[in-house]
Formats: C-alpha cells, sequence, structure tokens
C-alpha cells in the first residue's frame, strides 16, 4: 500500500516490524524480498514519484575538497532514487578487491567474493541483465564475432560488463510495493533524526518530518538505512542529541573513507593491423550491447607492483592533443603529420593509412586505428576523504552536508603504471603501441581539472569485524546497536574498479536473507 505522509495527521506514529529508510536500488532490491511475508514492513522515501526541486535541495551541500558534482545532482531524490538516471553498467568485483592488500592501507572486506557469487547470480534478473556469467572467453563461445585481444591472461585480461536496459526500480517495481500488502510505502518522510535508547544499545524510532512543518514517528523492531552512501553518513552524524558525536560514531569513522571511481582520459592506443585486431568485444553502443570488455591488470601484477585494481576502456576516436608517447610508437613527424590531418577536416588518407598493407583502398570504411583509454580505477580508502556536518541547516532543519573529497598519491601512481604495463604487453603481442597522456607522465602529485569521477558514491559507514576500523559489521549492522543495519555502497570498505551497483544489489539480498533469520 502506499500513503503520501502529507495526508497523514500531525503526530501520527507508523509501526512495523521491518523499516526501510530510503526507496532507491537498495531499499526496493530489499522491500521486494518481503513481499507475502507475514511481517509489516516500513519503506519510508523522502520524496514522491517525481523530481521536485524542494526534494533535491536538501541534497545540496558544501564542496571543500577536490571539485565535485553539485551534491544535489549527483542523487536523486524520489522514489527509485538514482536508478532514474543511471546508465545501466553492471560488472562484478573481483576476488583481489575483497582482499586485505598490504599495500593498500584500509583494504580487506570481511567476506569473500565467493561469498557474494549465490547473490550475484540472483541480482541479475532485478537489473534485467543476462546470465550470470562474466567470463570473456565464455561470451565469445556464445558468439564468435567477438573474441578477445590476444594478450597473456596473466598480465593483461579482459574484464566484462554488462548491460542493464537500464533499469528505473521507481517505475518497474513501483507496482509490486504499492499492491503489497505486508509493505506499507510512505513517500514525502524525510527522516530528520534516528532516535536510540538512553543506553545507545538500540534504535527506539525514527522522526520524519514534511515541508509544511507537520512530524511524524516510525517504529518497528529493526531498522535499515538504505538512503545514498552520503545521507546515511549525514542521518547517523546529525542523530547527535543522545551520542554527541553522532550514531555508529564512538570511533570517528562515520563520514570518513569516503570513494569514487576515477574516470579520466589517461591514454591513446594505435593498432598495428586495424583489419585482424578483432575489436569487437570492446566496442559499446547505448541501447544495443549486452557486454563488453575492458583491459585489466592482473593480481599479479597488482601485487607485483602493489598498485590499486583498474581497468582502461577503448573508444574509438581520432588523436586529439599531442602526448609523449612512452614505447615511441609514434614519431613526432607521425604525430605532426596526423595533427595537420585532423585540422584539416581528415581531407586525403589517414597519416597512418600507410601502415596497414591490408586497407582497402576503398569500399566499406575501414576498421578504426585509433583508440582513446578511459581509465576506470579505484580509489583507496583514506580516511581524509569524509563528510562531515555544515553549519547550514536545510528545510527540515538538519544540518548539510561538507564534501571533503580527497585523493592519495597511490592512486596516480597506480594509473600510471597500469599504462606502462599495458603498453608493454601491448607492443609485446603486436597489438599496437599506447601513448601517456602528458599529466600522466608529470611527477607533479596534482591532479589535472578534468579528473573526474563515475558519480559512484561508496564509503562512510565501512565494513569491518573490528569497530575500531568499521562501523559496520560483517551482517552490515553497526556495531553497538543491536537493531540498526546499513544497506547500500556506504559500507564497502574498498571500492573496486567496477561501477557499484551490481554489487550493491547483491548486498541488499543478503542483508535481507539475513534479516529474515533475525526477525524470524
Amino acid at each position: 500500500m502506499h500513503v503520501d505522509v502529507n495526508t497523514l495527521e500531525n503526530g501520527a506514529v507508523l509501526e512495523g516490524d521491518l523499516c526501510i529508510v530510503g526507496a532507491g536500488a537498495a531499499g526496493i532490491t530489499m522491500a521486494l524480498q518481503w513481499i507475502g511475508s507475514p511481517l509489516k514492513v516500513l519503506l519510508l522515501e523522502g520524496g514522491g514519484f517525481e523530481r521536485e526541486a524542494a526534494m533535491q535541495d536538501l541534497y545540496r551541500g558544501d564542496i571543500v575538497g577536490q571539485p565535485y558534482y553539485p551534491l544535489d545532482a549527483a542523487r536523486l531524490h524520489y522514489f527509485g532514487g538514482t536508478t532514474n538516471h543511471w546508465s545501466g553498467w553492471c560488472a562484478t568485483y573481483d576476488p583481489i578487491d575483497f582482499e586485505v592488500r598490504p599495500w593498500v592501507p584500509h583494504s580487506g572486506w570481511p567476506i569473500k567474493r565467493a561469498d557474494l557469487d549465490p547473490f550475484y547470480a540472483r541480482a541479475q534478473p532485478l537489473l534485467d541483465i543476462g546470465p550470470y556469467d562474466y567470463d570473456a572467453n565464455s561470451w565469445s563461445r556464445r558468439d564468435t564475432t567477438i573474441t578477445p585481444l590476444g594478450l597473456d591472461p596473466d598480465t593483461i585480461w579482459t574484464k566484462m560488463w554488462q548491460f542493464s536496459p537500464p533499469t528505473r526500480f521507481g517505475t518497474k517495481y513501483r507496482s509490486a510495493i504499492v499492491n503489497a500488502p505486508n509493505v506499507h510505502l510512505y513517500t514525502h518522510a524525510n527522516i530528520c533524526e534516528i532516535e536510540p535508547n538512553d543506553s545507545l544499545t538500540a534504535i527506539d524510532g525514527v522522526r520524519i518530518r514534511t515541508l509544511d512543518g507537520k512530524e511524524f514517528r516510525a517504529r518497528a523492531r529493526t531498522y535499515v538505512l538504505a538512503c545514498s552512501t552520503i545521507q546515511n553518513a549525514r542521518l547517523l552524524l546529525a542523530s547527535n542529541r543522545k551520542a554527541t558525536a553522532g550514531l555508529g560514531n564512538a570511533n570517528d569513522l562515520v563520514g570518513r573513507y569516503f570513494m569514487e571511481h576515477l574516470e579520466i582520459p589517461s591514454g591513446e592506443l594505435v593498432l598495428t593491423n586495424p583489419a585482424s585486431a578483432r575489436m569487437k568485444m570492446y566496442a559499446w553502443q547505448s541501447g544495443v550491447t549486452k557486454a563488453r570488455g575492458e583491459l585489466a591488470l592482473s593480481p599479479r601484477l597488482q601485487r607485483e607492483h602493489q598498485i590499486l585494481n583498474g581497468t582502461a576502456s577503448l573508444e574509438p576516436g581520432t588523436l586529439g592533443e599531442p602526448v609523449k608517447s612512452t614505447f615511441q610508437a609514434i614519431t613526432p613527424e607521425m604525430l605532426a603529420a596526423l595533427q595537420k590531418w585532423e585540422q584539416s577536416g581528415r581531407i586525403g588518407p589517414s597519416p597512418f593509412a600507410s601502415l596497414d598493407t591490408k586497407a582497402a583502398p576503398s569500399g566499406p570504411p575501414a576498421p578504426p586505428r585509433f583508440f582513446h583509454l578511459m581509465t576506470r580505477q579505484e580509489q583507496a580508502p583514506s580516511p581524509n576523504s569524509r563528510i562531515t556536518l555544515s553549519s547550514e541547516r536545510d528545510a527540515l532543519g538538519v544540518p548539510r552536508v561538507k564534501f571533503d573529497w580527497r585523493l592519495s598519491d597511490i592512486d596516480k601512481r597506480s594509473i600510471r603504471t597500469y599504462y606502462q604495463l599495458l603498453g608493454q604487453e601491448i607492443g609485446r603481442a603486436g597489438i599496437g603501441r599506447v601513448q601517456l597522456k602528458d599529466w600522466l607522465l608529470s611527477d607533479d602529485k596534482t591532479w589535472p581539472g578534468f579528473v573526474s569521477g563515475g558519480w559512484h558514491h561508496m564509503g562512510t559507514a565501512r565494513v569491518h569485524t573490528d569497530p575500531k576500523q568499521g562501523v559496520v559489521d560483517a551482517n552490515c549492522k553497526v556495531h553497538g546497536l543491536a537493531n540498526l543495519y546499513i544497506g547500500g555502497a556506504a559500507v564497502y570498505p574498498t571500492a573496486g574498479s567496477a561501477n557499484p551497483t551490481l554489487t550493491l544489489v547483491a548486498l541488499a539480498l543478503r542483508l535481507s536473507d539475513h534479516l529474515k533469520q533475525t526477525l524470524a
């Protein structure tokens, strides 16, 4: 059933067995698992069913660190959450992502990749993606027109992505949620405070406010914060009447370790022979491509060179600004000739055409020779990259966020080392040559103005078995609070190189299974 809290009498109390705060990918995934249960589920969504400027403004905050996107644009505040504008990219995290890596401070999950495999498989249909199969060779066997590049997999391997249509949770699952007799969806139900008991050992309820001044309470046996990564931390920190540092924050960890995926142009690839290099596996067309490969560094080399996990996507294009070639694949004369050709509107044959002895002089366009290399890399977890509270308050009286995104030396060094190793392997295999962008070759520790993230928010309530190192335990329960859990990417202790949504949904399924045992 559905109720807009604006229609309720001021002071109403909502009661249930399980209270889920936030109806995005995590919250809706969890609510779906309880349909038909004898338990009463409260699903509290701060927005309505459509985007509203006043609701979005509640997410506005101050950016005080590395430049970043406006926070009120980075996440959507209505039913379905940010799935209302996500692009649908799905991939699993790698086994190494879950390991304690001595060269990556604060790394390590309390679970292994194998522990998530059954939940990854269950997440696939929820996201309308294909079989739980991310092996490049397996995809090649199903479609012989797509094959991995002939690289040594112990050096560079092909990591596969699958593409959701993308599934809009707010559209696809609205009817199922609204029509479920035991799931009670309340829209415009913005949580302004989580209320613990006097001993700070459990949650007694949550306070709800509306823009017109009404206030309500919701009470349940168990609570799950399934807001966005930033908003989960904000609510914990702002609930500070009894716990002055905020809930779950006895060790000053809430809000810390914010992570993004670094997505930034880092190099160029020129193929030796485009006609023989089969690149279809690495191509992508919006709304058409079901799976795509990206080039990833093997775990062996990550350990050997003590760098982070990342991939490179290959985007067909033309040469842009001049860059220094690490492996001297393109001579200065060739580079100057190619730039002149670009500036002339590409009149006449490419300066590289003479290198391709198999290129046809006429007929269909020749396969692309030139590819931009775009980095997709995890950010090392840093306690200084964090969310705190601002002195400014929003329209509901909740302190706004102060967002301090920071990068580390290992972030840049990892990108540079990755491309050096990629270039060596591409050259060894006779596929082509790789250039690094000038910004990456510089020893300057500053980042270029075009560094960006994937709009992927992770961390701020990290998982760890030790309460001195994490906010939640292996079952995503907040340390020290018997009935408060965190759903979503806020619990990630490391970011991996893959987009976070598939893993987020898998973790939501895992948490639901755990709660079904505890609430039975």
